[in-house]
């Protein structure tokens, strides 16, 4: 793994200085992201240039379906609405742990909401969370037992449960806050597909494959998100082969991607009837 992620850094160097010769290894995306992320904290971060590669380490307890606002089970396997729709009582996915080893439970359910929501937490001050308001309907949240939680709302709220599978309903490490305090947006710690491997200022942040991911290790190595600010320039190294994917594409360069992805399919052809 670090002989493949050396490579990728390697690539990505050659992408910046000279994209010709870039190449990517096996099983490793490269991203051309807008800017640096501000934070790798999901509480703290507004920006969706970050969230691209938050949604990567961290999961919810529900999330969206692929290319839907249809919200499905995540860290929560099922949950209960009660009648009066203030109670929203979930059930934990089991045998579930943070990439720093320490576990997932109701416990640390409880202590990501009271962070954001409650001034008299002791990691309050880890903040602050700009979006919180997202949760400001929560009154408490109590840990069941160990895999169970429940929050009571104020007042019924019927987004709750979409606003949970938004970024910054996302769960982090209670151990990594507690160790790294307000670092810990630098020394990131979730249960997502992918594992925080490396950021490094201005060049890049490297996330590495969970081979032991509760919903099936993914099939890349690694993925690395390099800053590329301008516009222009990310077009240049996509076209070069320095980036795999690229963000923000101005509108006036989709026909100059339409026109490469043309000649490219009709080189193939031409090559594949040759035989």
């Amino acid at each position: 793994m670090k002989r493949l992620l050396a490579a990728a850094f390697a690539a990505a160097s050659l992408a910046f200085a000279a994209p010709a010769l870039a190449q990517t290894p096996p099983n490793v995306l490269i991203v051309g992201q807008i800017a640096e992320p501000k934070s790798l904290d999901p509480a703290v971060d507004t920006a969706v240039n970050d969230f691209r590669i938050l949604v990567n380490m961290y999961d919810g307890l529900v999330r969206y379906k692929d290319g839907t606002l249809e919200v499905e089970p995540a860290l929560a396997t099922s949950w209960e609405i009660s009648e009066d729709g203030k109670t929203y009582t979930f059930k934990l996915r089991e045998d579930v742990t943070f990439h720093d080893g320490s576990p997932f439970n109701a416990d640390a359910v409880k202590f990501n909401f009271e962070r954001m929501l409650n001034e008299d937490h002791p990691f309050y001050d880890t903040g602050p969370f700009p979006l919180s308001f997202f949760f400001s309907s929560i009154d408490t949240v109590e840990a069941v037992d160990d895999m169970t939680v429940k929050f009571t709302l104020s007042e019924p709220y019927a987004p709750f449960l979409s606003n949970l599978a938004y970024p910054t309903g996302l769960i982090v490490s209670p151990s990594a806050v507690e160790e790294y305090g307000a670092d810990f947006g630098r020394n990131p710690s979730g249960t997502g597909a992918f594992k925080f491997e490396e950021w490094a200022p201005n060049s890049r942040v490297v996330v590495t494959k969970n081979a032991d991911y509760w919903d099936g290790a993914p099939p890349l190595e690694a993925v690395v998100f390099r800053p590329v600010t301008d516009a222009n320039t990310r077009v240049a190294e996509m076209m070069s082969g320095g980036l795999d994917v690229m963000v923000e594409v101005p509108r006036i360069r989709c026909r100059s991607f339409r026109t490469m992805i043309a000649i490219r399919f009709t080189n193939r052809r031409v090559r594949t009837s040759g035989f």
